[in-house]
């Protein structure tokens, strides 16, 4: 049967943006639809638009530490409003970026929701479109948690948040995950009132946590004036006379001008009718198999509708697999499953990880050694005055790198040296021997490798060997 298109992408933020750009520049023809902008969640309501907002609180703040020291600053940049910039600043990426990107796609964007007709059919508004391939690239949602009285509030999410006019006298955020802690300091630099309450015993949960750099950020959060509430549960929540009150289960009331909920992500494909292609999916999301295949061998899902892994980064990353494996023969398929997967909460300082997480390697009897480097250690951190923070590896007895965690100025970037390391297999001994530039703050990745190497020389046997070799 002869179909429209070759590949046809739903939902047109970081997964499926991946797909539309590398299925047009390799000749095929190629559809998407977009029932709202292009860039999805990430470009016009998560990663971007919040990275600018924090860039703005970050200037706001350098010039107050500079009165509060009692030097001469000029006052700082507007901040007042903030969100008019943002959004100026996004349509110009939108309309003068993005869609260049596309030009060999057949958009359709903002002309409705895309239902499944049939497993080659969608209906987009009063159009029907088809194709032999078909991508699930739908995203995911925030989470409001049942809590008594919340849908009663006015609240306030990533996807409306970026939409105020002015900054908040106050702000209680309901969750101490990426959203929540990147927003709170960025409110709270912007001069709003803020506190944290959630439900999870530190700040940064994900995967269980790291009580060593849930711990500093709290520390840094409290210095600022954040307050930080962790493992409550929420009783309810009202709101009289303009002010939102929030009550925890240990009888304390948190009062606030706005109330945000970042607690989470939900995912629902209900509108896109799934079922009609004979595609299976749950609460969690769409079922897929290792090369993201759903039910039907010809649709795939990737990104956040699958539930895997909820980052931008992974979303696009899963895109190119799973276009990869929709061209290439059997043998040559590639297991999204086996690529890890790096993150970043963009907090000052920030945080990263990648691999396993202590609590997992405790939980399944891995035997590791924890080592330290720590920024304060370091002269060029010292200097440039960044020297909150550490790095710390969890080393196999045998050398294998099993997880790193990054507390610090430019963990973002150094992350990845770690992700790439750990997917290709490669040991501690490899990044001891990779030369680093100095003095970046990557240095400090080196220096992991260097302490390790060092630990090995406390050997009576190992010191009695190179006596004799020497």
């Amino acid at each position: 049967m002869k179909y429209e298109y070759d590949v046809m992408v739903i939902g047109m933020g970081p997964a499926g943006m991946a797909v539309a750009a590398m299925a047009s520049e390799m000749g095929l023809r190629v559809c998407a639809v977009e029932k709202h902008r292009l860039g999805g969640e990430c470009m016009n309501v998560g990663c971007i638009p919040s990275k600018a907002l924090l860039a703005t609180a970050k200037t706001r703040n350098v010039f107050s530490s500079l009165k509060k020291m009692g030097l001469e600053a000029a006052d700082p940049p507007a901040v007042g409003k903030p969100f008019n910039k943002i959004r100026k600043d996004l349509k110009f990426i939108n309309d003068k970026k993005t869609v260049k990107m596309f030009e060999k796609v057949d958009l359709h964007l903002d002309e409705g929701e895309a239902c499944f007709i049939d497993d080659h059919s969608v209906s987009v508004g009063e159009r029907t479109l088809s194709a032999e391939k078909i991508f699930i690239c739908t995203g995911s949602k925030p989470a409001v948690p049942p809590v008594e009285g919340i849908k009663g509030i006015d609240i306030l999410t990533n996807e409306n948040v970026f939409s105020l006019e002015e900054v908040p006298e106050s702000m209680i955020i309901l969750g101490g995950g990426a959203i929540g802690c990147e927003l709170a300091q960025a409110f709270s630099r912007l001069g709003c009132n803020t506190s944290i309450v959630h439900m999870d015993p530190m700040l940064i949960p994900a995967g269980g946590g790291d009580k060593e750099s849930s711990d500093l950020l709290e520390k840094v959060f409290n210095g600022e004036g954040i307050s930080v509430y962790n493992a409550r549960q929420i009783k309810k929540v009202e709101k009289h006379n303009g002010v939102v009150a929030l009550h925890t289960d240990r009888e304390e009331t948190l009062l606030g001008k706005r109330l945000m909920v970042a607690a989470g992500r939900r995912i629902d494909v209900s509108g896109l009718k799934p079922e009609n292609a004979g595609v299976v999916f749950t609460k969690k999301g769409i079922t897929v198999n290792r090369y993201l295949q759903t039910s039907r061998d010809h649709i795939y899902a990737a990104g956040d509708c699958n539930g895997y892994a909820l980052f931008s980064h992974a979303a696009m990353h899963q895109g190119m697999i799973a276009l990869i494996n929709a061209i290439a023969p059997g043998a040559l398929r590639r297991d999204f499953r086996k690529y890890v997967i790096p993150w970043t909460v963009f907090t000052e300082p920030e945080i990263s990880h990648v691999g396993k997480m202590e609590s997992q390697l405790k939980k399944k009897g891995i035997a590791y050694e924890v080592i330290h480097a720590r920024y304060d250690d370091y002269g060029a951190a010292i200097a440039e005055g960044v020297d909150t923070g550490f790095v710390k590896a969890f080393i196999s007895r045998t050398g294998k790198i099993l997880g790193v965690r990054i507390a610090g100025e430019g963990s973002g970037g150094m992350i990845n040296e770690w992700g790439l390391a750990i997917q290709k297999g490669l040991r501690i001994t490899d990044i001891l021997f990779l030369q680093h530039s100095f003095p970046t703050m990557a240095f400090l990745n080196k220096r992991i490798a260097e302490t390790w190497a060092m630990n090995r020389m406390k050997s009576p046997v190992l010191k009695g060997l190179i006596r004799r070799m020497f």
